[in-house]
C-alpha cells in the first residue's frame, strides 16, 4: 500500500514541533532539562556497574562554580576562604558533583558550619566518593552509633568514615575489636577518638602476648586503650620503646604492666622518655622504678612545668621559708598540682614583698630556653607514632 503524500507531513509537523518545544525555551531552563535529562539517561544505564554519583539538583539552581554551590548550601564568605584555602583544587571541581556530594551531607544531618571542620580534618574529602555503599554503611552505622544524630557527630570528628572501604576496612576492623571484647560502648569513642582505628588496626600473637601481659582485665576501663593502642602501633614500634625502657633498667613484665596502667605511654616519643627518665634520675635523685607507680613524670613538660617548680624550692630553702618542698613525697604531690594550686601553696602564703621576689624567680625560670631550643629539628618516624 502506497503511503499518503499527506502523511508524511503530518508526521514531519509533529517531529518539527517537539523539537522546536524541547530547544526553543528560555535558555536556562532548556539547559537545566536537558542537563537533568542527560544525568538521568547516564544513571539508568551505568547505575548497577559503577554506581556513580546522581547528582541531586535544585530546580532552579544552575551553578556556574563551586563558590555559587557553597553560598546556596549555607556557607559565608570566610568559610569558602577557609575551605579554599585547605583545599584549593576545590575552586574548579565539577559543581555537579560537589552538589550532589553536599546533598548527601544535608541528608545525613551535617550543616555548613561543620564543612570547615570536616575539611580541616580531611582535605581531600569532597574529592573521594561518598555515595558507595551508601545506604549500606548509613543503615550499619545508624545502629551501630544508636542513631543517626550521633552517626554526624562521629562523621565531623572522623570524615574517614563515610570514605573507607565499608567491606574491606570498617567492617573487618570492627569485627577484630568485638572478638577481643570490646563491647559497642567501648568501640563508639574509641573510633571518634583515634582515625587511625580502622585502617591501621591488625593483631598478631605478638601484640595479643603484649596485651595479656599488660595485666589489664577486660572489664577494666583501662581494656579498650590498651588493645585499640597496641592494634594499631607497629609491633616493631612497640619492641623499641620496651628496649628504650630496658635501658633504665626496667624488665619487660613491668613495661607492659605500665602500659596497662597508663596506656598513653605507647604513644611517647623515645626521645621524650629518655629526657624525663634522664631528669627524674639525674636531677630529681628518684629510683628509675618510681616511674612505674608515677607514670606522669613522663609526660610533665620538663621546660615548662618541672625545672622551674625545682628552682623555686631551691629558693625558698635558701631563704629559710616555709613549707618547703623536701622528700619524694613531697616533691611528687606539688609537681602534680596545677600552677595556680603550686603557687598558693608556695608562694602566696608568704608577705607581699617575698612573695614578689619568689614570684620573679619562678617566671625567670619559666621563660629560660635551652640552647638552640628553636632551631632543634623534630624527626618524626612513621605515623602517629
Amino acid at each position: 500500500m502506497e503511503p499518503k503524500p499527506h502523511t508524511f507531513l503530518k508526521l514531519r509537523y509533529c517531529l518539527t514541533t517537539s523539537q522546536y518545544h524541547l530547544f526553543s525555551s528560555k535558555k536556562a531552563t532548556n539547559r537545566n532539562s536537558l542537563f537533568h535529562l542527560t544525568i538521568k539517561i547516564a544513571t539508568c544505564s551505568t547505575k548497577c556497574l559503577a554506581e556513580p554519583e546522581t547528582p541531586q539538583l535544585q530546580p532552579n539552581f544552575s551553578p556556574n562554580n563551586s563558590v555559587e554551590v557553597l553560598k546556596k548550601w549555607g556557607c559565608n564568605d570566610d568559610d569558602i576562604s577557609k575551605i579554599f584555602s585547605r583545599r584549593p583544587s576545590l575552586r574548579n571541581t565539577d559543581v555537579i558533583q560537589l552538589q550532589s556530594k553536599l546533598n548527601l551531607l544535608s541528608g545525613l544531618g551535617i550543616k555548613s558550619s561543620d564543612l570547615f571542620k570536616i575539611i580541616n580534618c580531611r582535605p581531600r574529602f569532597l574529592s573521594c566518593r561518598l555515595n558507595h555503599c551508601f545506604d549500606e554503611r548509613l543503615d550499619y552505622f545508624t545502629k551501630f552509633f544508636g542513631s543517626k544524630t550521633v552517626f554526624c557527630k562521629a562523621i565531623v570528628r572522623n570524615p574517614s568514615l563515610l570514605t573507607y572501604d565499608f567491606h574491606n576496612s570498617i567492617k573487618p576492623a570492627i569485627a577484630l575489636y568485638e572478638q577481643m571484647g570490646l563491647s559497642t560502648k567501648d568501640l563508639i569513642p574509641m573510633l571518634v577518638s583515634r582515625p587511625t582505628l580502622i585502617p591501621r588496626s591488625s593483631l598478631n600473637d605478638q601484640k595479643i602476648d603484649y596485651i595479656n601481659r599488660s595485666g589489664v582485665s577486660k572489664t577494666s576501663k583501662m581494656y579498650k586503650y590498651v588493645v585499640t593502642l597496641i592494634a594499631i602501633s607497629r609491633t616493631e614500634t612497640i619492641q623499641e620503646k620496651i628496649s628504650n625502657f630496658q635501658k633504665f633498667g626496667f624488665l619487660e613484665d613491668e613495661i607492659l604492666r605500665l602500659f596497662g596502667r597508663s596506656p598513653l605511654v605507647i604513644t611517647l616519643s623515645i626521645d621524650k622518655v629518655q629526657r624525663n627518665m634522664t631528669f627524674v634520675v639525674g636531677t630529681l635523685k628518684f629510683p628509675a622504678s618510681v616511674v612505674l607507680q608515677h607514670p606522669f613524670l613522663l609526660y610533665v613538660n620538663l621546660e615548662a612545668v618541672l625545672k622551674p617548680r625545682l628552682v623555686l624550692a631551691g629558693k625558698i630553702q635558701d631563704m629559710g621559708l616555709s613549707p618547703e618542698m623536701k622528700g619524694q613525697a613531697t616533691i611528687l604531690r606539688s609537681l602534680r598540682m596545677k600552677e595556680k594550686r603550686f603557687l598558693k601553696v608556695y608562694v602566696n602564703c608568704h608577705p607581699q614583698e617575698v612573695a614578689y621576689e619568689l614570684m620573679e624567680v619562678f617566671r625567670n625560670a619559666k621563660c629560660a630556653k635551652r640552647l638552640a631550643v628553636d632551631s632543634k629539628m623534630i624527626v618524626r618516624k612513621g605515623f602517629p607514632f
